[in-house]
Order: structure tokens, then sequence, then C-alpha cells
């Protein structure tokens, strides 16, 4: 607990895995209800365009979260850095 309440470690990184889950399931969730969601009935074009949301969507989700990563691991390395400097 004393690393949470002084900032030694990150809670946020743990969030953005949690928050990429959400993303990925609402992206197949938006895909599979496109494609299954035809106006006249079931058509090819919906159901083309329903998996390119899901896979779009679930490419991008993970794209963003992983760029969100990189920038707390960025920062573990500075610190690790400045806590053992090569003199």
């Amino acid at each position: 607990m004393k690393n949470m309440f002084f900032f030694e470690s990150m809670l946020t990184p743990k969030i953005i895995t949690f928050v990429y889950w959400l993303l990925l399931l609402a992206a197949v969730v938006s895909g599979i209800g496109t494609m299954f969601s035809g106006y006249g009935g079931l058509t090819f074009a919906t159901f083309m365009s329903g998996l390119f949301i899901g896979a779009g969507g679930a490419v991008g989700a993970r794209i963003w979260c992983e760029l969100m990563i990189v920038l707390f691991k960025i920062n573990a390395n500075i610190q690790e850095i400045s806590d053992n400097p090569k003199a």
C-alpha cells in the first residue's frame, strides 16, 4: 500500500489493461451488431462492414492501449536510469 500512496508504483497501466478488454468487447459487440442489422434483411455489405468494424475496432483499441503502456514503460526506464547512474 505504501507504494501506491507515495506514487512509487503506477496504477494506471493496470487500469489500461482493463480498459483494453472493455474496448475489445465493445468492438466485437458493435461488429456483430452491425453484421446482423440490415434494414432490408441480411446483406453481404452489412455483414462485411460488421467484420471490418469488429476487426478495425480491435486493432485500434490494441494500438491505443499499447501506445499508452509505452509511455509508462518509458517513464519506468527513465526512473531506472536516474536511480542507477553510471558514473
